[in-house]
């Protein structure tokens, strides 16, 4: 399989390649230096509720939310600033440029999300992931439900789908068996709850972290026996 479509990776964002577990912690940390533990416990309900509804992470919409919540406080707006100027490149995980780049050399790279429509992309170009696909960028807000969309616009003898969350992993192997390899980083706090992990089935491959891809060979990408464990 060379580089003509043929092999398509599908890369997911958020704790597969940008550490969005920090990303929290670090949002957190500032709501509630900046207005009270209060104010910060209330943005993450309200963040939660639209999640639930919404099925996608909307942190804007929960921050517009709560400020509508709290007309007199106009400090609030400062909060936007927060994400307008994330460091996002900061925040990829060791490796995982190079894991693109190795996959870019044996088929076409495409990053497959979930999230909105507004903060989801300025994360992909900030952190330099739009530019390291070349724009081969795909964000839904259930992406497991999108895969005749993406193989519409992707064809591909075979695909790789590389997640941190094997809930979505196991749906896709569902959708389209062999046709996909399916790649678990174990990073993240999705990939690292091993009562979640245990109820679905073993990923094809598993890896201790995203860096570990760039090591990884044509022959366990284009079709690799259950539960493989690159060293």
């Amino acid at each position: 399989m060379g580089t003509d479509g043929s092999l398509v990776f599908l890369f997911d964002v958020d704790n597969t390649l940008f550490d969005n577990d920090a990303l929290q912690r670090q949002l957190t940390e500032y709501l509630t230096h900046t207005f009270g533990t209060a104010v910060q416990a209330r943005y993450w309900a309200l963040f939660e509720e639209l999640r639930d509804r919404l099925g996608y992470a909307d942190y804007l919409g929960a921050l517009e939310r709560l400020r509508l919540e709290r007309p007199d406080d106009p400090l609030l707006l400062q909060a936007v600033f927060f994400f307008s100027d994330y460091p996002f490149r900061e925040q990829l995980y060791p490796g995982a440029l190079e894991a693109l780049e190795h996959c870019a050399r044996l088929g076409r790279t495409v990053i497959l999300s979930d999230g909105d429509a507004v903060f989801q992309p300025l994360k992909v170009r900030g952190a330099g992931l739009w530019a390291a696909v070349q724009g081969h960028v795909l964000i839904y807000v259930h992406k497991e439900r999108m895969l005749d969309e993406v193989q519409r616009r992707y064809p591909g003898a075979h695909y790789v789908l590389v997640d941190d969350k094997v809930r979505i992993l196991a749906a896709v192997k569902q959708a389209w068996g062999a046709k996909v390899t399916t790649v678990f980083p174990r990073q993240g706090h999705y990939a690292l709850d091993a009562a979640e992990v245990a109820r679905h089935p073993p990923p094809d491959v598993n890896l201790g972290g995203i860096g570990e891809l760039a090591s990884c060979s044509l022959g366990q990408l284009s079709g690799a026996p259950a539960a493989q464990k690159v060293p």
